[in-house]
């Protein structure tokens, strides 16, 4: 499996589909004889049908997944490529607002994997995914650190952080922590909480993976993340259950990238996140399963 980072965002900018042709008019001081013409008719039929063959042959796969996924899709990808012998599967994992982004101008890739259904259905819109499907769901919980962990036991207790770090308003984590500061300022917790707790904000994050390494690392005493990404870090950080009264709940689609390269790659990988053994492999990371599932809470 190749790993990529945001660095790495040029070399995905197009897989080669096929040689490129150019055709040139003669003129007619340069007339072809018929066995010339019959000559170059065979030989533009080869190439047509050598360069088709590669184009079909689907030997690589480039998966767009959130930050979140990291640790389930990395499993998910070690199956894959053991399923698919010579296939080379890169999993580019950023800020789903960043991978939008990519998306919208260009950037090739196979499969898109979203924290959340706004940037997915603004792909849609965009044509450049096809047929999103929810796979799993997640909660946001605070994380702490070790520093302050007797004193930050609840919600309540988190503007007492001195040192809060978030997700920007841009990214899924970042919006949903916004909702949930909205919902516990409509309760008893007052109606000034969203405030006294982004006073005490220092840094907004791109993606959930940062927010958590700030507070794992010590350079922040409290952040909200995702619960599996809370479960990654569980030796370093103590975890906070946001109410179910005022959490919210971030629904992850996947979609196969319109214009895809590997179009049968692409829907295999799908199809194993989608699986029984695909479901399992997130639960074991701390997702939900998708609503409507027979296993769904």
């Amino acid at each position: 499996t190749v790993f990529t980072t945001n660095d790495a965002r040029d070399r995905l900018r197009g897989h080669p589909r096929g040689p490129e042709r150019q055709m040139t008019r003669t003129s007619h001081h340069s007339r072809m004889s018929s066995a010339s013409l019959a000559a170059l008719v065979l030989a533009v039929a080869i190439a047509s049908s050598a360069g088709c063959e590669r184009t079909s042959r689907e030997d690589r796969l480039v998966v767009f997944a959130a930050a979140s996924l990291r640790d389930a899709f990395t499993a998910l990808g070690d199956d894959f490529e053991r399923a698919h012998p010579g296939v080379e599967l890169t999993l580019n994992f950023a800020g789903t607002q960043e991978l939008r982004t990519q998306l919208e101008h260009g950037a090739a890739a196979d499969v898109f994997a979203s924290a959340d259904q706004v940037h997915m259905d603004a792909l849609v819109r965009a044509s450049r995914a096809t047929a999103p499907v929810v796979f799993a769901r997640n909660e946001p919980v605070i994380v702490v650190s070790t520093e302050v962990a007797a004193t930050i036991r609840s919600l309540a207790d988190l503007p007492s952080a001195t040192h809060i770090v978030v997700g920007t308003p841009e990214v899924p984590i970042g919006r949903y922590t916004v909702q949930l500061l909205d919902r516990a300022s409509a309760t008893s917790l007052g109606a000034d909480f969203r405030a006294r707790v982004e006073a005490r904000v220092v840094s907004r994050e791109l993606n959930v993976r940062q927010v958590l390494a700030k507070v794992s690392l010590g350079e922040a005493q409290a952040g909200i993340v995702y619960r599996t990404d809370a479960q990654s870090a569980r030796s370093q950080v103590s975890v906070v259950t946001i109410p179910s009264e005022i959490n919210v709940t971030a629904d992850y689609p996947i979609a196969v990238v319109t214009d895809t390269a590997h179009p049968t790659l692409a829907r295999a990988f799908v199809d194993l996140v989608l699986s029984a053994h695909g479901q399992r492999a997130l639960r074991s990371a701390g997702f939900l399963p998708p609503r409507g599932s027979p296993s769904a809470p």
